[in-house]
């Protein structure tokens, strides 16, 4: 907002008098206000109550005889020796989101006793109390003391010192606490002495306190209630990370302030009590209501931060190994248990470890590990040293998942967790800002592990199916976010979960890749072992770990790099996107540019002054080239130039290592596409699955023609690799294109052009479905494939692929025993639907009804919603608007509906002619739709209304056309009051649908 204009403007005296007396009511109610506020921020000691402390990231853990680092004081921020004693709060740390550097913790003393009993499954308001003695050393002299705590009732506090080691309680002298307050907005809590600290001696703050145990969210402490053996029952677990240990107990809650900890838990005696570390002792407590608690005590920690603290109190069932002398326990409901569903995680656990271990050198530190599986965790997996907390559908291998990627998915979640051991428990960032290089580095290893307990499997392909595929879609050079972040980008507490992101897993974990492809294994591996030996049980930054990169590079002579390790990765970590690499074949001239979304509507922006410097491996006509580097805009390399030979070829980015798209000259691409249709297995698999990949996406955004992408698709007949019809199939056979009407000189031809490549995949692909399904247990990549291609067959109109459905689906139908193939599940079952009548709707209805599998319930809904009849369609979207509760809460009924040819016309008029009862009914959960961010679209040229949430972004864009007037009018009449959030902008009105962990 520019200055206030400088022309003036009348005012009559009546007016004057009038805006006087506001003003002076004003200032009355703000007087008012400033009492309250004063009397809510500062609360004497007689009267503590609601510890709202900021959000903190614990630091990593170290050993108890190593002194824990210590950030030197920032002049601006040392604090005045004499304690405030006005009512009103002066700007100072408190409002900053970090800690002062005047304490550092050094142990904590933490008793936790949960209220929680095993016949009280849901307790109005349960609570949990506790009491913490930290012991601190000072560093700077302050007479106030900051410490994160939220959302607790603090009881009392004291400061014990200075201590002298050695020497009894009686010897040590106090130092009275005259005053506490809490900072609300930065969660800290503030303690005010009578007498200043003094630099180097040790302190113990000792706090008791209060605090609620959460059933809706699964921070801090919180409980799930889930039914085993027939009977309803209740845990109680922990989750820490980023900064919920300050919801637990008063901590310095970040990072790097890593400590010991001595826990202490006090529980029913029906519960089993679990931590970090193994059980150290039991012994029995009386309340006063002569009611019996087991007190167990646990070993001391490594030093380790606060966000690795974990606990859990459960009446569960464990199977166990032990791996190189250390016990490893799964632990689950007890019919899990009972029926071996743990013991596939179990048998991986411990080859993990072991893997880990040889391979960086470094032992796991602790005598144990546990992992509990919950009935609800929403943050899929936690990797607590010493106690993991899991998911349970993510941990546990029921019966039937053969036949399904689950075995993959626990593979990998395991091996992330195990990896986090080491990266992250280990050595921990100083701050989360780099958080990357906790969960980078443990999804990197994560294929590793999976290539050492699964070795036939493609490396490459599964590496670009789970993890590159996914971040170059989201990625390029507008989106503001670096891997790595400046710190000072950050004011408050929830910016730190936001770092939790496509861009810190995914893109971290391609840097890695990157990093070791232009190293080799050996360099590799050994540099991270010297970074994680340096600073065990302490924390890092980015530049210290490009440090022991560098030390190893100087240490040997047969790598020469362009520039220093650092120069290197943070050009690639410190600003976002990723470079378009084009080579020209016939001049050997490379240049890169940034890759933005939609090039031309960007062509001011390309102006784009920052270049990476980008390792190209490559090969020609088969074999594998040297390592050459792009360290500028543009260079020449002659050994690229290709001649008129047939056989001449170029690919550059060798296995998908480099982070960035490859576009080349016109003859490039020819020179591909003529080599693909004489011998495409000449190209390996992961390079034609690059090229569709590439070229597909560099036409979407304008960098190439389509006819360029599409011209290598030509040889497509000859492809077996599922896995690369999956990437032809998910950028051409769209719904988008085969129900949109402006499609229709377009959709016939490709649709010929690809049933009569698809055949050949199809033939194997369905002969193994109707022959030896069980033959594809073990293949991943046709598991996470499969669905596209039986998808995109009968979308296309394959009649073998509809014949195959109706065979399945009234196979199952008639013999419920004959499951359908869990990978085509949800297509089978939606064409079963679309091909069948109102007797197929009804089958499926009635076994929704009666099922609580909340995976199967999904893919139920969203088959009835394939119908191909509109009253079936109608009535279906009645049922989700009239039933009330609705029973069909698994998906947003009438987005299915309006993704159906058919559905959406039904579902545009049946929102217009029903949207009081639609909003009332479906909307109506304030907790599920996020209003603030709501607006309502027709999409397909008048045709379809859908639902999109729109959270914190632009929601994607979709074509759109005139509504009619009288539709228009006839909705304007209808809409509740809900214009303020939802506002009809532009004619497109968007509903937010179910939230994505709720939708799948």
């Amino acid at each position: 907002m520019g200055p206030p204009s400088s022309s003036g403007f009348y005012m009559s005296r009546a007016v004057a008098l009038l805006l006087a007396g506001l003003a002076a009511a004003l200032l009355l109610a703000l007087t008012v206000l400033a009492a309250l506020y004063g009397h809510c921020a500062r609360v004497a000691p007689s009267e503590l109550q609601d510890c709202g402390v900021p959000d903190a990231a614990p630091s990593p853990p170290g050993e108890q005889d190593q002194s824990p680092p210590t950030r030197k004081p920032d002049p601006a921020l040392e604090p005045t020796v004499a304690a405030t004693p006005d009512s009103w709060r002066p700007p100072g740390p408190w409002d900053q989101l970090r800690l002062p550097p005047w304490l550092v913790p050094l142990h904590y003393e933490l008793e936790l006793w949960p209220r929680l009993r095993p016949d009280e499954l849901s307790p109005p308001a349960l609570r949990f109390t506790g009491r913490v003695n930290i012991t601190v050393r000072c560093t700077v002299a302050t007479a106030r003391l900051l410490l994160h705590s939220f959302l607790l009732n603090c009881d009392s506090a004291e400061v014990r010192g200075p201590l002298s080691p050695g020497t009894g309680d009686a010897t040590v002298g106090r130092v009275p606490v005259d005053d506490m307050w809490f900072a609300l907005d930065m969660q800290y809590m503030v303690l005010e002495l009578r007498e200043a600290l003094q630099p180097g001696s040790l302190y113990e703050l000792q706090l008791n306190f209060s605090g609620p145990l959460y059933q809706d969210t699964r921070e801090g402490l919180f409980l799930n209630v889930y039914t085993d053996q027939g009977e309803r029952r209740v845990l109680l677990a922990s989750q820490m990370e980023p900064t919920f240990a300050r919801n637990v107990f008063p901590c310095f809650d970040e990072p790097a302030l890593k400590a010991t900890f001595n826990i202490t838990v006090i529980h029913h005696p029906s519960y089993v009590a679990l931590s970090n570390m193994p059980k150290l002792g039991q012994s029995e407590k009386e309340d006063v209501n002569g009611s019996k608690w087991t007190v167990t005590t646990f070993y001391t920690t490594p030093r380790m931060s606060t966000y690795l603290a974990s606990f859990a109190l459960c009446d569960y069932d464990h199977v166990s190994r032990t791996e190189r002398g250390k016990e490893i326990r799964i632990w689950a409901r007890k019919d899990a248990i009972a029926n071996g569903n743990a013991d596939f995680a179990l048998n991986i656990t411990g080859p993990i470890f072991s893997f880990l271990e040889d391979l960086l050198n470094i032992s796991y530190p602790l005598p144990k590990t546990d992992i509990i599986a919950l009935p609800v965790f929403d943050n899929r997996a936690m990797e607590n040293w010493g106690l993991m907390i899991f998911d349970e559908s993510l941990l546990l291998l029921q019966p039937d998942d053969q036949l399904t990627e689950k075995k993959m998915v626990i593979s990998y979640l395991v091996s992330h967790e195990i990896g986090h051991q080491w990266f992250g428990n280990l050595v921990t960032m100083s701050w989360w800002n780099n958080i990357w290089l906790n969960e980078g580095f443990a999804s990197y290893f994560e294929f590793g592990v999976i290539n050492y307990l699964y070795p036939k499997l493609p490396r490459n392909e599964v590496f670009f199916s789970n993890i590159l595929h996914d971040v170059l879609k989201k990625d390029h050079a507008l989106v503001s976010r670096a891997v790595s972040t400046k710190l000072e980008n950050f004011t408050e507490t929830n910016e730190i979960n936001e770092l939790f992101d496509l861009f810190t897993y995914n893109k971290g974990a391609s840097m890695a890749r990157m990093l070791a492809s232009f190293l080799n294994e050996n360099l590799f591996i050994s540099a991270l072992k010297s970074y994680l030996e340096t600073f065990a049980y302490s924390n890092a930054e980015q530049d210290d770990l490009w440090r022991h990169f560098q030390m190893a590079i100087d240490d040997q002579s047969e790598i020469v790099l362009p520039a220093t390790v650092k120069s290197i990765m943070d050009s690639w970590t410190h600003q976002s996107g990723f470079p378009v690499i084009t080579l020209n074949v016939s001049t050997g001239v490379m240049k890169q540019e940034p890759f933005y979304l939609g090039k031309v509507k960007n062509q001011t922006l390309l102006a784009h002054n920052d270049t990476w410097i980008v390792p190209i491996l490559w090969i020609k006509n088969g074999t594998t080239q040297s390592l050459v580097w792009l360290d500028k805009s543009c260079k020449v390399f002659p050994e690229m130039q290709v001649s008129d030979s047939d056989h001449d070829w170029v690919i550059l980015n060798l296995n998908m290592t480099g982070y960035y798209r490859v576009n080349y000259d016109k003859l490039g691409w020819k020179k591909l596409n003529q080599q693909l249709e004489k011998d495409p297995k000449a190209i390996p698999a992961i390079h034609r699955l690059q090229l569709i990949d590439d070229a597909f996406s560099l036409s979407k955004n304008n960098y190439i023609e389509i006819e360029t992408a599409l011209d290598l698709t030509k040889y497509l007949a000859e492809e077996d690799e599922i896995i690369v019809w999956h990437a032809v199939l998910v950028n051409l056979v769209t719904r988008d294109l085969v129900y949109d009407v402006n499609n229709y000189d377009i959709y016939p031809l490709l649709k010929k052009y690809l049933l009569k490549r698809l055949i050949t995949i199809w033939n194997i692909y369905s002969t193994i479905i109707r022959e030896n399904v069980a033959a594809l247990q073990d293949d991943y990549l046709v598991l996470i494939s499969l669905e596209k291609l039986f998808e995109a067959a009968c979308l296309l109109g394959l009649e073998d692929c509809l014949q195959l459905s109706r065979e399945l689906f009234k196979n199952w139908t008639n013999h419920p025993e004959n499951e359908i193939p869990y990978p085509i599940r949800t297509v089978i079952l939606c064409y079963g639907v679309a091909l069948g009548s109102n007797k197929e709707w009804d089958f499926l209805l009635n076994i929704y009804m009666n099922n609580t599998n909340e995976e199967e319930r999904i893919q139920l809904a969203y088959a009835m919603s394939c119908s191909k009849e509109p009253w079936i369609l109608n009535r279906y979207m009645e049922y989700a608007v009239t039933m009330s509760p609705s029973i069909f809460n698994e998906r947003n009924i009438i987005e299915d509906v309006a993704e159906s040819e058919v559905g959406r016309y039904i579902a545009k008029d049946f929102l217009v002619n029903n949207w009081q009862a639609v909003w009332t009914t479906i909307l109506g959960d304030s907790d599920v739709y996020n209003r603030e961010n709501c607006k309502y679209r027709f999409t397909d040229h008048g045709a379809a209304a859908v639902f999109q949430c729109h959270v914190g972004g632009t929601p994607e864009a979709y074509n759109s056309s005139q509504i009619t007037d009288n539709e228009e009018r006839k909705f304007e009449n209808q809409k509740p009051k809900c214009q303020d959030s939802c506002m009809a902008m532009e004619k497109h009105i968007i509903l937010c649908p179910l939230p994505l962990h709720i939708r799948m």
